[in-house]
């Protein structure tokens, strides 16, 4: 069984009319509650775990925002509890807002403050004996994460894939630098194609042969989400779950987009894709 890692306090900020709202992550948590997965709660993380991946003034600037910072460190302890989990051996989600794969070392983004899948990422990374961890990231929100490009371009123990829509915000990840591996689709791809793009980008995440295997799991390719344009179906996810976790190596996903009425189903076939 997958555990989802979750709590109430992410809740607690909103902007009138903004599509990252509170009821997607809550209907998302009462669906999958209904649904019997085992819930456990996070911890913030620490300043020290922000600061693996972002810049003091950088962190000063969140602590500004009213209401804010103390939500954005839980949603980063979320995604280094997920981390934990996998570690483990168990299959874990962190549904948990804000989203985190827009916000780079020194500016908030794209309703990110800060980069929770970094920060785990880079927190696993130093607590690895020897160091000998690799780990990779699989991005599949219909954005690109231009955050955690700038964050881990460069980093040899680290992969990064990402299949996003393009021409969309922020507008970034045309080409493939390093360890960073970009695959934009045109607006309108269907689930045919992108699972045909997503299928060479596992390839590469096999040559790498991680240890540690983390999703950015956005889900705003979706075809009713109302800020993307892309063609994939509910039971899409289940068949990207199913591929992610034919690979073999332990998983651990961490929510970004998705902003669409269906978003608690689209998770849910998603977990029942991954589930061994």
């Amino acid at each position: 069984m997958i555990t989802i890692v979750f709590s109430e306090k992410c809740l607690n900020y909103r902007e009138p009319g903004h599509p990252e709202s509170p009821e997607r992550v809550q209907n998302s948590y009462l669906f999958l509650k209904q649904k019997g997965f085992e819930l456990v709660e996070p911890e913030p993380c620490s300043k020290e775990d922000l600061l693996l991946v972002h810049s003091q003034q950088m962190v000063e600037s969140v602590k500004n925002l009213p209401g804010l910072f103390e939500i954005a460190k839980l949603s980063a302890g979320g995604a280094i509890k997920a981390c934990e989990l996998a570690l483990k051996n168990k299959i874990s989600f962190s549904l948990l807002r804000p989203p985190g794969h827009h916000a780079t070392k020194n500016n908030v983004g794209g309703f990110c403050y800060f980069n929770n899948i970094a920060i785990a990422v880079k927190k696993a990374l130093g607590e690895s004996p020897e160091r000998s961890r690799k780990i990779a990231i699989i991005d599949i929100d219909c954005h690109h994460g231009n955050g955690t490009e700038d964050i881990l371009l460069g980093e040899e123990k680290v992969l990064y894939v990402s299949l996003h829509q393009n021409p969309l915000y922020p507008g970034t990840g045309l080409k493939s630098y390093k360890n960073c591996l970009n695959f934009p689709l045109p607006a309108g791809t269907s689930e045919k194609r992108y699972l045909e793009v997503l299928d060479n980008a596992l390839v590469e995440v096999k040559k790498f042969n991680p240890s540690l295997i983390t999703v950015s799991a956005g889900f705003d390719t979706y075809k009713l989400d109302p800020i993307t344009n892309m063609e994939l179906e509910k039971e899409s996810y289940k068949k990207i779950g199913e591929r992610i976790k034919n690979l073999g190596k332990p998983v651990f996903s961490v929510l970004e987009g998705g902003y669409s009425e269906d978003l608690p189903e689209c998770i849910y076939e998603y977990l029942q894709g991954a589930m061994d």
